[in-house]
């Protein structure tokens, strides 16, 4: 019986071995980390994803960490580097202290200031910041500017005041973009919201009741439920001093396409967005849309795509205050161990939601 017991674990080492053989011969950088090969002809070990001639299979056997193959008496390879972070997590750390460097700054740093503090080309790190936050280094910047104001506005005396506090050069140049920036002017806005108008309307999907909202800019609420009512009380506390109006027949098209996203979650949704969130939050949003439908992702990875991997917490806040469910796929993100977690609308809907995604 014993022996039998040895010969299916002997069975099933082959087998995750021959994987990560495959990993080898692909160089596969998702693999980086799980294993490293180490070469019995030339006494190092590597990633799996080192760019060097793959060695002869039989010279190969694999280590689950550094640690053992250095213990088993293997050097790091000098391509790879095996036992420096992974590339994906510099390239995070990199990031985040960009993110930081822009978040303290007086006034926004340049380009060449980021790239130069990151040790790359400007061109290489525009790239990186882009793939890994989202949005672009200027886009980044002028998110955390437009928090900033919205915080001054609440707590300055003049909203001259809080514009330049705010990191604006020139008044001017802030007038020119105030609508782009706050979604309505200054004034309106140390007012709550007077004066703006907002247009709803409200349909019914198989999942309950929809709610979408927008502003001149774009879509900015999207809300599920089951009591109507109960939905247009939260736009109002959303917008407690802002005009709401009962969208007109042209208004039906933003409703379909929310409706759509219930019915169909695969369907495009090409619809403006007026999203009014903290830099961070923006950042967290802008990784839930680059999640496809039928896939999820845990909170821990998201923290880690927008290069802040103990900001775990803060992902899962930013997911609770996204404005516009479904357009932005808050209802893709799981805990690490799987579980559904919680969601604003209903586990039961989030479910249903991910169930639906799988549907081809």
């Amino acid at each position: 019986m014993e022996q039998a017991t040895d010969m299916t674990q002997a069975n099933l080492l082959g087998i995750a071995d021959d994987a990560r053989w495959g990993a080898v011969v692909a160089r596969d950088g998702r693999c980086d980390g799980d294993f490293f090969y180490c070469v019995t002809t030339t006494g190092v070990y590597c990633r799996p994803s080192c760019p060097s001639r793959p060695a002869k299979r039989a010279n190969v056997r694999f280590c689950a960490t550094a640690a053992e193959a250095e213990a088993a008496g293997f050097r790091p390879c000098r391509r790879c580097g095996p036992n420096a972070p992974p590339r994906e997590a510099e390239d995070a750390a990199k990031v985040a202290r960009a993110c930081r460097m822009i978040e303290t700054a007086e006034t926004a740093p340049t380009l060449t200031e980021l790239a130069r503090a990151a040790g790359l080309s400007p061109h290489h790190f525009h790239r990186l910041f882009s793939r890994i936050a989202g949005v672009t280094p200027k886009a980044y910047a002028q998110a955390h500017r437009r928090a900033r104001l919205r915080e001054r506005l609440n707590s300055s005396a003049t909203v001259t005041g809080a514009i330049y506090d705010s990191g604006f050069n020139s008044s001017g140049r802030f007038y020119a973009t105030a609508k782009e920036t706050l979604g309505m002017t200054p004034g309106a806005y140390r007012k709550g919201g007077a004066r703006e108008e907002i247009r709803f309307a409200i349909g019914q999907s198989s999942l309950g009741a929809v709610l979408v909202a927008a502003s001149a800019k774009g879509v900015c609420a999207i809300s599920l439920g089951d009591d109507p009512q109960e939905l247009l009380r939260d736009l109002q506390d959303r917008f407690p001093r802002a005009t709401l109006i009962g969208a007109d027949e042209a208004f039906e098209r933003y409703v379909a396409a929310a409706v759509g996203l219930v019915e169909k979650p695969r369907a495009p949704f090409d619809l403006p967005l007026d999203m009014r969130g903290t830099a961070f939050q923006q950042r967290v949003w802008a990784a839930l849309r680059k999640i496809p439908a039928g896939e999820t992702a845990s909170y821990a990875e998201i923290a880690r795509r927008i290069g802040a991997p103990k900001a775990v917490r803060a992902v899962a806040g930013a997911c609770a205050a996204n404005p516009v469910s479904l357009a932005v796929p808050c209802h893709r993100v799981l805990r690490s161990d799987g579980a559904l977690s919680g969601y604003y609308w209903g586990v039961e809907r989030k479910r249903a939601l991910l169930e639906r995604e799988k549907e081809r």
